[in-house]
């Protein structure tokens, strides 16, 4: 288990290399049981993103997953949560991500606030670790692709792992429609 192979990437089990995981990331996988079901892989940090991910190593956009963090405020409250989408769409902020969270408008943390709240580092945060109270929103299509490649927290290794793995994170909920595909439709 933990071993998977997409593309030109060949994981290790996470159990194997937790040093490749931001240290909330490790300790959320160690909690959960998860750390010999997850498979890790280092990869150069200056091809973290996912297009350069996707082309160096011969990769289908329907296996790789974006994780962005979203906030917006009711009755002077923020309200922060992370999105799970797939490269192939966007997260649909303006109307899915405003009506779960429950406020008039959202949008993307700062990249600043993102990695000092996330403890993580830009371009690798991950849904795996986030603090506790946030909840995660998991596009359907995530939930439903047998390897998904997303973030570790550093940007210096991906994970890859079943998706339904993260419909089973802690406060997560599967949303059908959370991402939106290049025309503006949830497909």
């Amino acid at each position: 288990m933990g071993v998977f192979t997409l593309g030109g990437l060949t994981t290790a089990p996470a159990s194997t290399a937790t040093e490749l995981l931001a240290p909330t990331t490790a300790g959320a996988l160690t909690a959960s049981g998860w750390l010999d079901d997850v498979g890790v892989v280092e990869i150069d940090p200056a091809i973290s993103d996912t297009a350069a991910t996707r082309e160096r190593f011969g990769l289908d956009a329907a296996t790789l997953a974006n994780c962005v963090v979203v906030a917006g405020k009711r009755e002077g409250v923020e309200r922060i949560a992370a999105c799970v989408v797939l490269a192939t769409t966007r997260a649909d902020v303006n109307n899915t991500v405003k009506r779960l969270l429950d406020v008039r408008k959202a949008s993307f943390l700062s990249m600043d606030r993102a990695v000092e709240l996330t403890g993580m580092e830009y371009g690798g945060i991950t849904p795996i670790g986030l603090p506790a109270e946030w909840p995660v929103f998991v596009d359907a299509r995530v939930a439903e692709t047998d390897v998904v490649i997303i973030g570790s927290g550093v940007r210096r290794s991906k994970i890859l792992l079943p998706g339904r793995l993260l419909g089973q994170l802690p406060n997560a909920r599967v949303v059908d429609g959370l991402g939106l595909d290049a025309l503006g439709a949830g497909a």
